[in-house]
């Protein structure tokens, strides 16, 4: 078949021409949406996708989320309440945890964020990525994290609401 182009593109349906897929060079495959590329495949196997600023641009996904129940313990696993390509999260002790990954991260160049709620109390709180003493881990297959109260000492606490999402 012949590559075709945003404007033709090579499949389409009757009626809609210029909505469908094309080729627009070696080793990628384009996506057209009223004769304009909306997102494509490209030969790195980088997804790239125009979410209304005007250009095709490739998409960093969340490759990892969970929220869980930090105060409860079961066998030394923390309640997963939903996640995604999270297997477990392990209690390492009072505000200290363990997300497990399904299937591992590429490399340990990836972003950890979240997010701690304590229900209890008016406590406020903020959540400390990894270890503060530097033995954590944080490795292509888990991230350690840590739940901390913002009082003067800074104590670790169970939150009973934590959210953490992994980018890359």
């Amino acid at each position: 078949a012949a590559a075709g182009t945003a404007s033709l593109p090579i499949y389409s349906t009757t009626g809609d021409l210029n909505t469908g897929i094309y080729f627009p060079s070696a080793d990628t495959i384009g996506f057209a949406e009223g004769g304009a590329q909306c997102g494509e495949f490209d030969s790195s196997a980088n997804f790239k996708f125009n979410s209304g600023y005007g250009s095709v641009a490739t998409a960093y996904g969340c490759r990892a989320w969970v929220n869980f129940n930090g105060t409860t313990n079961v066998g030394g696993f923390c309640t997963i309440r939903a996640s995604g390509n999270v297997t477990s999260v392990a209690d390492n002790g009072t505000g200290n945890y363990t997300v497990n990954f399904t299937n591992a991260m590429p490399d340990e160049n990836y972003a950890t964020v979240g997010s701690a709620r304590y229900t209890t109390t008016n406590n406020q709180h903020f959540i400390a990525i990894g270890v503060n003493n530097g033995t954590g881990t944080y490795s292509t297959s888990a991230v350690q994290i840590r739940t901390l109260y913002s009082d003067a000492a800074n104590s670790a606490q169970d939150c009973d609401i934590i959210n953490i999402v992994i980018f890359r």
